[in-house]
């Protein structure tokens, strides 16, 4: 690598290059439910997803100061689930940290580019002085204003810096684009299902006089009028059936045989409650080993199932994903295995995940500990439209599915592309031209 300088950050504070901060203690009082959300520990996770519905009004935005966000800022979470990092870009919307964050703010881009900033607190050299230092408090892992401020910095020339940032930042900004054309896909499936079996618009435009905009084909599978209901209003022909009635099974994962020697280190996909943040999920955060699996009570979910959360922390519950491998289930979660000759994965899917705050609801209101069970989820009523109309969405959304999950493989070999360059490149172990290479050669 090029010529480089280790610094003090104290240094570089006081040569005002860079600003280390943490995040606004706002009073409940100042909480509103609009204006400028808080970033919590939770929000940061493969980008910024405002999730805790509290903002801190406009016309209060100055209580904040310098803890509202600002383009370049590199974000790190110092408390509780320490060693998330996120960067911001213009396009992210401004938010205020919360306590639970620490931001780094390069004042002097000659100095400091920000985006390499973003990934060398991501490398080695951050992570051996944040682990030194993380003190255990009665709660939570923590890393202190203090400490962070009396860390090192490697930094090389600036144009290092920035084509160390353009190396990985072309793979990163390759993800975003998957992530949202998979984003696209997906509310493109949305909105078909809900004017076809929420809205029931070609119903409602038969039963009007109207056209339906449908080819004639298609229309012609949709009844012109409309029949009362436990559900309500509903096209006639149309049935109403609990999900017990058109799921082949459902039921709860298990906890796996842990005692087994290095059993996490496996090959076999295990999937937990906390990954349903992701509506259709190609790759499960941990894999177990076969050795204990046939004798312990963890569950094998088929490749297009719908699995919902049952359990688990802040907004987890009632969440559901589509699967999109194989993979065993934890006990937090429950499957949903379709009744072929009843009715389409893709359907009860695409059902499940709008019913969000429905399942929340009867689950608190149905079990003493707020879990959604088995039983809770089998005896909810749903529309059942006919066969045909079914098979006629699948074959409309099963090419997004089918892109959805091309992205999500690609997305993850880009990232291990990145995570494997990512410290080599910090460290000076890989030479830029030898990175610009491996790009050219993966087509990036």
């Amino acid at each position: 690598m090029s010529f480089e300088i280790t610094h003090k950050i104290s240094d570089l504070i006081a040569s005002s290059k860079l600003w280390i901060g943490d995040g606004y203690r706002a009073k409940n009082t100042e909480l509103d439910a609009t204006g400028i959300p808080f970033a919590r520990a939770g929000d940061i996770n493969d980008g910024f997803h405002f999730t805790s519905g509290d903002h801190l009004p406009e016309e209060d935005a100055w209580k904040a100061g310098n803890k509202l966000s600002e383009a370049g800022d590199v974000v790190f979470t110092s408390k509780g689930t320490v060693g998330r990092f996120g960067f911001v870009t213009e396009g992210i919307q401004r938010f205020v940290y919360s306590p639970q964050l620490c931001f780094w703010r390069s004042l002097d881009c000659e100095a400091i580019f920000p985006r390499f900033l973003f990934y060398w607190i991501q490398g080695k050299e951050f992570y051996r002085q944040y682990k030194s230092v993380s003190q255990k408090t009665d709660m939570a892992e923590y890393v202190s204003l203090s400490d962070q401020r009396s860390m090192e910095i490697t930094l090389p020339e600036l144009s290092s810096q920035k084509a160390i940032a353009y190396i990985l930042g072309t793979l990163d900004d390759k993800i975003e684009l998957n992530r949202e054309t998979n984003e696209t896909l997906e509310a493109m499936a949305k909105s078909l299902f809900k004017s076809w079996f929420v809205d029931f618009d070609p119903v409602r435009a038969k039963a009007e006089g109207r056209s339906t905009g449908l080819p004639d084909e298609i229309s012609d599978l949709f009844p012109d009028s409309f029949e009362d209901s436990e559900l309500g209003e509903i096209p006639s022909g149309w049935q109403v059936n609990t999900f017990e009635q058109i799921c082949k099974s459902i039921y709860s994962g298990g906890t796996p045989l842990t005692t087994e020697p290095n059993y996490w280190n496996g090959n076999l996909p295990w999937f937990s409650s906390g990954e349903t943040r992701a509506p259709f999920v190609s790759r499960t955060e941990k894999a177990i080993t076969p050795l204990g699996v046939n004798e312990s009570s963890t569950r094998l979910a088929r490749k297009y199932s719908t699995v919902i959360a049952s359990a688990g922390q802040g907004h987890t519950r009632g969440q559901a994903s589509m699967l999109l491998l194989d993979s065993y289930v934890n006990q937090s979660v429950v499957v949903l295995e379709a009744r072929k000759e009843i009715s389409t994965e893709y359907y009860i899917f695409f059902d499940a995940s709008r019913r969000y705050d429905e399942f929340r609801r009867v689950s608190d209101s149905s079990s003493s500990r707020g879990s959604l069970t088995t039983k809770i989820l089998g005896s909810l009523l749903t529309v059942n439209p006919s066969q045909e109309i079914q098979d006629l969405f699948r074959r409309a959304v099963e090419l997004h599915i089918e892109m959805i999950a091309s992205n999500l493989r690609e997305t993850d070999s880009l990232v291990q592309a990145r995570d494997a360059l990512l410290p080599k490149l910090i460290s000076g172990e890989i030479r830029i031209p030898d990175a610009e290479r491996m790009l050219e050669e993966v087509g990036i």
